[in-house]
């Protein structure tokens, strides 16, 4: 199964609401809010690689209050 972790700048302040707006997404199976450069990590997963970049392009970056992101796919063994 494809799977991302999709690094997310988000607004000052907002870092919650787009952590809650995030786990009502079904194909986002964790999302956490982080210290560091980022604000926000996500685990993105779905059926097929064009599935999985549809999530993340449609419904995670354009969140509201979701400035930028960084996605690393997994390499599958």
């Amino acid at each position: 199964m494809p799977m991302a972790f999709v690094l997310i700048n988000a607004e000052i302040g907002s870092e919650d609401q787009v952590v809650k707006e995030l786990k009502s997404v079904p194909q986002v199976k964790e999302a956490y809010m982080v210290y560091g450069v980022y604000d926000i990590v996500a685990k993105v997963a779905a059926d097929s690689m064009d599935k999985l970049k549809e999530i993340i392009t449609w419904k995670v970056r354009h969140l509201n209050k979701v400035k930028s992101t960084l996605t690393m796919i997994v390499i599958e063994n």
